[in-house]
């Protein structure tokens, strides 16, 4: 499991800013190139080009590449403003992290910084004849490079901000969580089956300095601190469950603690995380179809397709493994509950859609799917919300042979 600043620096990675600094600096490095390989290259070979091709061609590109980052950038706030209304707010950080747009952007802000540097060198002759050679060889392949990244964007922005591409990347996102906590369902710890009644009373719980959702938990850290003060940590808050000051987040058995630094291994935000956070994932995709289901949206379409993306996501749940507990022996870790996960998934659109027949018979062998799994706490689960899906939609629907054929799809879940 990853450690606290590797969680923070795969986070800061997938920033624009991140991507766009890198790109900007080796756009600075490229173009003072010539400077430093200008010794390197033949005398003949720079006579033969012309003192001004490179000038006037780094003129252009640094004009164009400011014109068409502007332009970009207004088209990501379209995009991010369309993946709002029409799919979730939840959703707009993926669009925020998806790496072709970033790569794009970068490539542009990167290729703007090199023409200025090399305009500004050119200017006070720092290049020199053989640097200049280099210089324009350099600009070639820039430019081809931009021609190819151009090609890639204009494909991308058919895609960009649409509700099917932004489904489909919260359905990664969370498959993406989901399959990694099934590989490690404690985090790499013991489990910890029932926070109430497996805690020692004598444990000293702790609670945090804020409120604020659990983003992620460094169990490694912990279990560090446990070592130094002999004692056993159990983790009582989750990622992606609500922290508050009057509730603790963690007990401690034994030995001498620092409160503070046990604390500080849980980090606390203003809002949910995908990464280790399987449930957020699932709770966006429900949100999608809610909205989808709204009598302003009425997109029956979309409703079903999330209730397609939600059973591959809780069917990577149930893929056949071995249980895995990890190799910390001094920290104790709840799991992940089934039942959590169906009631994040199913119960807002049993809910919305309880007045659509189509929705709701999706719904229904979604669920006998799932019943069918080998997992051995799907079957109750499926049930239970199949029996609660079928009494929401009895109350709703007014054609009665649409009540009996949910009826049928419901007694073989």
């Amino acid at each position: 499991m990853i450690g606290r600043w590797g969680w923070i620096l795969r986070r800061a990675a997938r920033r624009i800013w991140f991507r766009a600094g890198l790109f900007s600096l080796l756009g600075v490095a490229t173009a003072l190139l010539g400077a430093w390989a200008s010794p390197y290259i033949p005398v003949n070979v720079s006579t033969t080009i012309g003192s001004d091709a490179v000038d006037n061609i780094l003129g252009i590109l640094a004009s164009s590449m400011l014109t068409v980052t502007t332009f970009s950038l207004s088209t990501m706030v379209s995009a991010y403003s369309a993946a709002t209304s029409n799919v979730t707010p939840r959703a707009n950080v993926l669009i925020m992290e998806d790496s072709t747009t970033q790569n794009v952007l970068s490539t542009f802000i990167g290729t703007f910084l090199f023409s200025l540097v090399g305009i500004v060198a050119l200017s006070t002759g720092t290049y020199g004849e053989q640097g200049r050679a280099i210089l324009f060889g350099v600009t070639i392949l820039v430019i081809v490079f931009i021609l190819v990244t151009l090609l890639r964007w204009i494909d991308h922005l058919s895609r960009l901000g649409r509700v099917t591409e932004t489904t489909q990347r919260v359905e990664e996102a969370a498959l993406a969580a989901v399959r990694e906590r099934h590989l490690l369902p404690y985090l790499g710890a013991k489990p910890l089956w029932d926070r109430e009644r497996d805690v020692p009373d004598e444990a000293q719980r702790l609670a945090p300095p804020s409120i604020g959702y659990v983003q992620h938990v460094d169990v490694g850290a912990l279990s560090d601190l446990a070592s130094e003060a002999g004692a056993r940590i159990f983790v009582l808050r989750l990622p992606g469950e609500l922290a508050d000051v009057t509730q603790p987040i963690v007990a401690v058995q034994g030995g001498s603690i620092d409160a503070k630094r046990i604390v500080g291994c849980f980090t606390i935000g203003d809002r949910r995380s995908f990464d280790q956070d399987p449930r957020f994932g699932v709770c966006v995709l429900t949100e999608v179809a809610s909205r989808a289901l709204s009598p302003a949206t009425n997109d029956l379409g979309t409703a079903v397709d999330v209730i397609n993306r939600l059973l591959r996501v809780l069917a990577a749940w149930a893929e056949p493994d071995e249980e895995r507990e990890g190799d910390i022996d001094n920290v104790f870790v709840p799991p992940l509950r089934a039942d959590d996960l169906f009631d994040d998934a199913f119960l807002a659109i049993a809910r919305d859609g309880a007045s659509v027949v189509e929705v709701g018979m999706r719904l229904q062998k979604a669920l006998l799917t799932l019943s069918r799994l080998d997992h051995p706490d799907f079957a109750a689960a499926a049930r239970r919300h199949s029996r609660h899906a079928l009494a929401r939609a009895e109350r709703a629907l007014a054609f009665e042979d649409d009540a009996d054929r949910l009826r049928e799809l419901a007694a073989r879940v």
